[in-house]
C-alpha cells in the first residue's frame, strides 16, 4: 500500500471514530421538522418544504423539538383539521388554501434564555403551484434560514442557532413515541458519510496531481 493509501485510510478511520464518538456524545439536534397530515396521521415528511407543492385543502406541520432523527421526532400537537382551521377563509379562484399546524414546543426543548410561543394554525392562501415553503412564509414570519437553506426559525423563534446538537445530558426526558412512516434521517450518519467522502475525494485528487 502506497504512503497515500495509507494516508487515506487512515483519514477514513479517524473520521469513522470521530462520527461515532459525536453520536456517543450527542442525544440529537434542535430543529424544526416537518411532518405531511393524510387523514387523522402525521407522517414524517420525505421531502423539505421548498420542494413540496401541496394541494388545496392540505395540512401540513411543523414541530420543534431535540430529537435524532425521524424515529425520534415529536409530531405537532393541537387540532389538525383543514375545515376548522381554514374555516375563516373562504375559496377563491386562482388560489390554494394550505392549513398549517406550528408546534413551537416545549420550554425543555426551547434554547437557554427562549421560551417558546404557543402552539397556533394558519391558513395560508396562496397561489395553485406554491410551495409549503411559500405557504409558511405567507402564515408565519419572519422566517430564518441557515446558508444551507435549514429552516432554522418560524416566526421569529427561535432567536438563535440552528440544528445544534444536543449532549445526552441535556435532552428532555419524555415517553418513546410511537414510530412514524417516514425513513429514518439519521443527522449525524449524513454529517459521517458527507466527511468521509470528502476525505476520499481529496487523496484521490492529491495522488492524480502528484502522478
Amino acid at each position: 500500500m502506497t504512503s497515500v493509501r495509507r494516508a487515506a485510510a487512515l483519514l477514513v478511520a479517524s473520521l469513522l471514530v470521530l462520527t461515532a464518538a459525536s453520536e456517543a456524545r450527542a442525544a440529537g439536534y434542535r430543529y424544526w421538522s416537518f411532518w405531511d397530515r393524510s387523514g387523522d396521521r402525521w407522517t414524517y415528511a420525505t421531502r423539505g418544504p421548498a420542494s413540496e407543492r401541496p394541494d388545496d385543502g392540505s395540512v401540513r406541520g411543523f414541530r420543534f423539538a431535540v430529537s435524532a432523527d425521524s424515529s425520534d421526532a415529536n409530531r405537532p400537537r393541537g387540532a389538525a383539521d383543514f375545515g376548522s382551521i381554514c374555516a375563516r377563509t373562504p375559496a377563491k379562484a386562482g388560489t390554494k388554501r394550505v392549513a398549517l399546524v406550528l408546534d413551537f414546543g416545549t420550554k425543555a426543548d426551547a434554547p437557554a434564555g427562549e421560551s417558546p410561543p404557543a402552539t397556533r394554525t394558519a391558513c395560508a392562501r396562496v397561489a395553485p403551484e406554491a410551495s409549503t415553503a411559500e405557504a409558511l412564509a405567507e402564515a408565519a414570519k419572519p422566517l430564518r434560514y441557515d446558508s444551507n437553506a435549514l429552516l432554522c426559525a418560524i416566526a421569529g423563534y427561535p432567536a438563535r442557532g440552528c440544528g445544534e446538537q444536543v449532549a445526552a445530558d441535556e435532552k428532555p426526558t419524555r415517553k418513546a413515541a410511537p414510530k412514524d412512516d417516514g425513513p429514518s434521517l439519521g443527522l449525524p450518519l449524513g454529517i459521517g458519510v458527507v466527511a468521509v467522502l470528502g476525505g476520499a475525494a481529496f487523496w484521490q485528487a492529491r495522488r492524480r496531481r502528484d502522478a
